[in-house]
């Protein structure tokens, strides 16, 4: 096992463990691609002609051309991300038929006619390339580099004659003993061979380096494959879930077994090899039933289907189809399977049965149906409806989603539901009349909004804004709070006032920052409920209620199950209560909430922009306060509550707009004057959002809040400093903008700022501001006088992107001037520059060739360019 002969992995919990294991057997199978020529992307992802990949050649698709196109960067590049391994010697070289002359080398060189030989040459004194026209030898990827900068415009026949002549790449560069990988090896004692021999930790970097390119062009291939081909996992996922619970020893069970043969999935959800996706197939399980032996089952594009099965010697599959194609993985087993159709059709009314149970676990829970009871009709034609168990069924039954009322008579629907709210109605009567009241409204609310929210959730798509939805499976072994939380719920159902204040302070005192407490409440129906007690007239209700929601609705499938309820417009109604508790509670959990856009827009649309606005003005007075009383202090944690939720709803354009219109600019300017660290951070945050509109920056002007901002860049709080300076980023557009930071001391914090590269994020905003305020001369004096342009050298390096599209594009405004192109040479900038035209980011390339050309210049500056820029030119 993993942990075997490792002192510090011995005392290991069993689950840690396993968990261990199964990242050993998903290392073991990824670095199983090294054993193949040049992995499986070449030998498998990539397209050959008839004869193979032993002899055939590639042939000319887009994939391919693709896949060359990785190499080659990766390639190009390597020389500069690690010098050190470039120069390592290869155990033979790669040997090809090359289409270039003697006269395209130049310096670093020994041309002949007819021959090229390299200066730089191994311990032996043997050179690292070798051209003997048309046959060249190559020793190293330093040379590879050179090379393919050497080629211009046919790099990429150069590297697909490499390809195609070096069909085991990898035993060539690190030799054949290298390669073959124990299967016993652990990462502890590849940490200690690593340290003893220099070479040998080069060896292993280069074959790390080497994997990962690998799987960067196995998932490359994937977005091809995705584009050729439309493949549909989930379809199949849903159908292996399901079938999985109903599966195991004994009669009421429908399987003995069922299993993926792989339990790799790769990035598009697909466990199938990228090369066996190009035919569409999407996964392969095992699946043994009560009657026959086991089967082997391919699932595609096209169907299901049997194929040759695995064997046992080498764990292959024979993908080979054997017999007919259905149209779903349950019609199969039924043909396959006597005993599997058999118990189907015997345990129907059990699947039936246990169908609200399956929506409680895999959908989005309904207001209108907590606990409304069925009646005989309905059930049976429910019944009828929902014996079909295949996968269309399954499909439609499992996603959630609030689209379900346009597949049923909606006017139909309403009444059963009415009468269902009426039962429900007179339940909670008999208990207590005041919190029911609260319930049952929302209950009527519901009815009649749900119209209105399927219309614009069908107008615009926002599947990818939030993760899936993941629901508690039944069997899973959950912990005890699981179930107890489960309890409290069912409390807050059916007791009065005191059990439910009662059962919401216990509630209160899990750990709710734990995702399985967390859907422990909403797997039972308790968000329902929590919603419904924030319509009723008891506050304490109220205020335990929205303390358990503030908690969990840092969960985004939470958030987005508060939305589906309507719990946001209760929580706009509840910014206009006179008890600043709930309001303080109500915004934050706002704030939470308002995380995607159509949460956003349900905040405008109930008028929730203008409630949070007016809370800015609650701490006006008490913000300017050396020691506020305890009332002052509330009046300052309300604004700074309102102040979070704006900062989440401000992510939207229209929002934007509507806190304008709403008088929030000036608001926001005078809390920016407070000392209070934690109001500041959100203020800050929302007018950097805000910021980017063009209104905006003439009402920051108008209200003076470049002033505030630079005054906190000298704040010890890293978030309030890299907000500050984001907001200065976006403003610093217009001249006036940044002749104003200049003229109250910001550029000086600024520079200062740079010093510190631990934070990136903050690194970036700080970045963005300089490069920003060094479009006016003026600052790039001052910043030559605080030595900034020497630190921004500095970060030309080992730095991020977005760090270095800002540090490229503040130098290249900086070297416009004679005195910094001098400045930026002496300390050593021109080959950083030049190493970054090798990327493919285009703000940094556009940024880097501005900075490149203002070197240029200078006839100094120019001589290190013919030096370093030519070859990365010719690219």
């Amino acid at each position: 096992m993993l942990y075997r002969g490792c002192p510090l992995l011995g005392s290991l919990s069993l689950n840690e463990k396993r968990n261990l294991h199964r990242f050993k057997l998903r290392v073991l199978s990824l670095t199983q691609s090294i054993n193949r020529p040049m992995g499986v992307a070449l030998t498998r992802s990539a397209q050959w002609t008839a004869a193979g990949y032993e002899t055939g050649t590639l042939e000319i698709t887009p994939l391919n051309e693709s896949i060359l196109n990785e190499i080659t960067k990766f390639m190009e590049s390597f020389i500069h991300k690690y010098p050190q391994e470039a120069k390592f010697v290869f155990v033979e070289p790669l040997e090809w038929e090359t289409n270039l002359e003697p006269s395209a080398f130049e310096s670093g060189y020994i041309v002949s006619e007819t021959a090229v030989k390299s200066e730089e040459v191994d311990k032996d004194g043997e050179p690292l390339l070798l051209l003997s026209v048309p046959q060249i030898k190559v020793r190293s990827f330093g040379q590879l580099s050179q090379l393919l900068s050497i080629a211009k415009d046919n790099k990429l026949q150069e590297t697909q004659a490499c390809i195609e002549a070096n069909r085991d790449p990898i035993v060539k560069i690190l030799g054949s003993d290298y390669v073959e990988l124990k299967e016993d090896s652990t990462t502890v004692t590849i940490l200690d061979n690593i340290t003893k021999d220099n070479e040998l930790h080069i060896k292993r970097k280069i074959a790390i380096l080497l994997k990962q390119l690998d799987l960067h062009l196995l998932n490359h291939s994937l977005k091809h494959i995705s584009l050729e081909i439309h493949l549909n996992p989930a379809r199949f996922k849903k159908d292996i879930e399901l079938l999985k619970r109903y599966s195991g020893k004994g009669e009421q069970t429908v399987l003995e077994s069922i299993e993926y043969t792989s339990e790799y999935e790769f990035s598009n959800g697909c466990r199938a090899p990228p090369w066996r996706q190009i035919q569409g197939e999407v996964c392969y399980v095992l699946v043994k039933p009560h009657d026959v032996e086991t089967l082997c089952i391919t699932c595609s594009a096209e169907g299901v289907f049997l194929n040759g099965g695995k064997t046992e010697e080498e764990g292959e599959i024979n993908y080979e189809r054997q017999g007919e194609i259905y149209k779903d993985l349950v019609t199969c087993l039924k043909d396959k399977s006597p005993v599997f159709s058999e118990n189907m059709s015997k345990h129907e009314i059990r699947f039936i049965e246990e169908q609200p149970k399956d929506q409680q676990v895999f959908e989005k829970p309904k207001i209108e149906e907590v606990e409304s009871p069925a009646t005989d009709s309905e059930k049976s034609k429910t019944q009828k409806n929902q014996i079909n168990f295949g996968k269309s069924h399954m499909t439609k039954r499992l996603e959630p989603s609030l689209k379900w009322r346009a597949t049923v008579d909606y006017k139909g629907h309403k009444s059963s539901v009415k009468d269902s709210q009426e039962e429900k109605q007179g339940k909670i009567e008999k208990s207590t009349a005041s919190v029911s009241s609260g319930r049952t409204q929302l209950l009527r609310k519901g009815g009649e909004k749900v119209e209105e929210t399927a219309s614009e959730s069908s107008s615009e798509s926002e599947e990818d804004e939030e993760p899936p939805d993941h629901r508690q499976e039944a069997n899973a072994d959950l912990p005890s709070e699981y179930w107890q939380i489960q309890k409290l719920v069912k409390y807050l159902k059916g007791g009065n006032q005191t059990a439910t204040v009662i059962a919401l302070c216990s509630m209160k005192d899990f750990n709710l920052a734990q995702e399985t407490c967390q859907l422990a409440i909403r797997d039972v129906g308790g968000l329902e409920v929590l919603i419904n007690l924030l319509d009723t007239d008891e506050v304490k209700c109220k205020i335990g209620s929205l303390k358990i929601l503030k908690e969990i609705s840092h969960n985004p499938q939470i958030r987005r199950n508060i939305v589906d309820l309507g719990g946001l417009p209760i929580m706009v109604n509840i910014l206009d209560s006179p008890h600043k508790i709930l309001k303080c509670l109500a915004a934050e959990t706002i704030a939470n909430v308002a995380k995607f856009k159509r949460a956003q827009r349900a905040v405008r649309q109930h008028g929730g922009i203008t409630k949070l606005v007016a809370l800015l003005d609650c701490g006006q007075n008490s913000t300017e306060l050396t020691q506020p009383s305890l009332y002052e202090t509330r009046d300052v944690e309300v604004a700074r509550c309102g102040a979070l939720a704006l900062w989440s709803c401000s992510k939207s354009h229209s929002n934007k707009e509507a806190i304008r219109k709403a008088g929030g600019i000036p608001l926001l300017a005078r809390l920016l004057k407070t000392s209070h660290e934690d109001m500041l951070i959100p203020v800050v945050g929302t007018l950097q959002e805000c910021a980017s509109e063009e209104n905006y920056r003439a009402a920051i002007k108008a209200e003076r809040i470049i002033e505030n901002l630079v005054k906190n860049l000298n704040s010890e709080n890293e978030q309030l400093q890299e907000h500050c300076a984001m907001a200065i980023y976006q403003c610093a557009e217009d001249e006036e903008t940044r002749d104003l930071v200049r003229l109250h001391g910001g550029l000086k914090p600024l520079a200062s700022l740079l010093n510190n590269t631990d934070n990136k994020e903050r690194l970036a905003a700080v970045t963005g501001a300089i490069w920003k305020c060094s479009i006016s001369k003026e600052n790039v004096v001052k910043f030559r006088e605080y030595k900034a342009i020497e630190t921004l050298v500095g970060l030309l390096t080992d730095q991020p992107e977005e760090v270095l599209v800002n540090v490229v594009g503040a130098l290249g405004e900086c070297c416009q001037e004679y005195e910094n192109r001098v400045i930026v040479r002496r300390c050593g900038g021109i080959q950083p520059l030049v190493n970054l035209l090798v990327g493919i980011n285009q703000a940094l390339l556009v940024n880097v060739t501005k900075a490149v050309g203002a070197c240029a210049v200078e006839p100094d500056s120019m001589a290190m360019l013919e030096k370093w820029f030519v070859p990365s030119l010719v690219v």
